[in-house]
């Protein structure tokens, strides 16, 4: 049996990586990987693959130090890579998230220091995971807007990305973040967490600490999450909730989405779609085989996360590691896309809030999406282990075209985005062309990439002013 020490673990990789990943002919690489704010195009790419190569996923368990030294000694054989966010200010073990300073929930670290009410609230999924949920049940004014009239009080369910919290719509000012903008025009806005995050690692019997915790994939959240937070929503409203999901990555550290692909996901097998009023996809995923960013298409083929969670145990999939002099905020439009009206101040304040851990399991499924080309549910290799999963040996294919046609869909994408490719969307979009004319609507943006819908300062004026037009058309 192998054995390794663990002793400056992630200093040891860097020093093994470093010199075959950074190109001798290359001087401009040797002062720091990434540290020039300003690099020309003709090395932007380039930079890019160097910072996703040397990063290090480090993975946090019972016997966290043993299988990371295993996990990443693998990859560092079989790959020379490294899968990792860049920027992060440390190595973390437990725990293994962003804590952004200071005490209590998303409630106290940002909304209410601005004047907005917001509780905090909890809900139990079917199979026993406690998240999280913030509500903001109106301005700062205290009262309904004037003028609000059938949006006053009507809830909005805002759902996150993979590798980030509800605490990701909340970076911007007030007049620039979605939950704030929508609080002020009269919605009671209820963010989630999914499970995994920092405000939801609770479950009714199992502990993080154990791998059964980390035992499933966005399939999971499908079934289990969306629904559950759906429902408690509608319970304590007696109202139908407005959906609205983002494809949200982690800018500098991830590479695939959640907040749309579980919602499309969940509408193609009928779930929830009765209870909710409509649904606003911004950048909508459910096609992943023309992604154009190459650090996208380089960590999904090389990824070996079906081998770490399988052989070696590893469970919880941690983005945070560190890589001393790192400084790759130029990454952002390399794996977004070059964003148009991006708000970058809000850079900082993401990475003192995130990213979260979430499952290998997760990744393995997103790896498997972008090299199949297809969205299935997770496949586990063995076709023994399908059929006992799904009856069949394949994983069994999620069919866009099954989403109800009389259910109101927004969509908005843009022309430079990297992940949610207009390609992709295109072909999203003929899997719905038996939709109602009247319930679906589709915003283009050229001049936009991925980021541009969330943390842009321009999305309150070119992307939310027609989507809640189009909300107040199914209040």
């Amino acid at each position: 049996m192998l054995q390794f020490s663990s002793n400056n673990l992630s200093s040891s990789i860097f020093h093994l990586l470093l010199p075959s990943l950074v190109p001798l002919n290359n001087p401009r690489a040797h002062a720091s990987v990434c540290s020039s704010p300003s690099i020309d195009r003709s090395h932007y790419d380039d930079a890019a693959l160097r910072c996703a190569a040397i990063m290090i996923a480090v993975v946090s368990s019972s016997a966290a130090s043993m299988v990371a030294a295993a996990a990443l000694l693998v990859l560092l054989l079989s790959l020379h890579l490294a899968v990792v966010v860049v920027g992060a200010r440390g190595v973390q073990s437990q725990p293994s998230y962003r804590g952004g300073g200071g005490g209590g929930g998303p409630c106290a670290l940002a909304v209410t220091p601005l004047g907005y009410p917001c509780e905090e609230h909890q809900v139990t999924t079917a199979d026993g995971y406690i998240l999280s949920l913030q509500r903001i049940p109106r301005g700062r004014g205290g009262g309904w807007p004037a003028g609000g009239g059938s949006r006053a009080g009507q809830p909005v369910l805002l759902q996150h990305g993979v590798l980030v919290d509800g605490m990701s719509w909340l970076l911007a000012s007030p007049e620039e973040s979605l939950p704030f903008i929508l609080a002020d025009r009269g919605f009671d806005v209820w963010i989630a967490n999914t499970r995994g995050t920092r405000w939801s690692r609770r479950h009714v019997s199992l502990d993080p600490s154990s791998r059964l915790y980390w035992n499933w994939s966005w399939d999971d959240i499908v079934v289990n999450d969306l629904p559950a937070m759906v429902d408690y929503v509608c319970k304590q409203t007696w109202q139908k909730p407005h959906y609205v999901g983002h494809s949200m990555i982690e800018a500098l550290s991830s590479l695939f989405s959640a907040g749309t692909l579980v919602a499309l996901a969940a509408f193609s097998e009928g779930r929830v779609v009765d209870q909710l009023k409509s649904a606003a996809l911004l950048t909508p995923v459910a096609y992943l085989a023309h992604i154009t960013t190459p650090i996208g298409i380089l960590l999904a083929r090389a990824f070996v996360g079906e081998l770490l969670s399988d052989l070696l145990g590893v469970a919880e999939f941690n983005p945070l590691a560190y890589v001393p002099g790192m400084n790759c905020y130029d990454l952002v439009g390399s794996i977004t896309g070059k964003n148009y009206c991006l708000n970058s101040s809000a850079v900082d304040v993401f990475l003192k809030y995130e990213p979260q851990p979430t499952s290998t399991k997760t990744m393995v499924h997103f790896a498997q999406t972008v090299r199949d080309g297809v969205l299935t549910k997770y496949d586990y290799v063995l076709p023994e282990k399908n059929i006992a999963s799904y009856g069949q040996a394949d994983p069994p294919a999620y069919d866009m075209s099954s989403i109800p046609a009389s259910f109101p869909l927004f969509l908005a994408y843009g022309g430079r985005d990297s992940l949610a490719d207009p390609d992709d969307v295109r072909l999203l979009l003929d899997d719905l062309r038996g939709h109602d004319r009247d319930k679906l609507a589709v915003l283009y943006l050229d001049r936009f990439a991925h980021l541009d819908f969330v943390i842009g300062v321009c999305a309150r004026d070119y992307v939310y002013k027609d989507m809640f037009a189009f909300f107040d058309r199914f209040n």
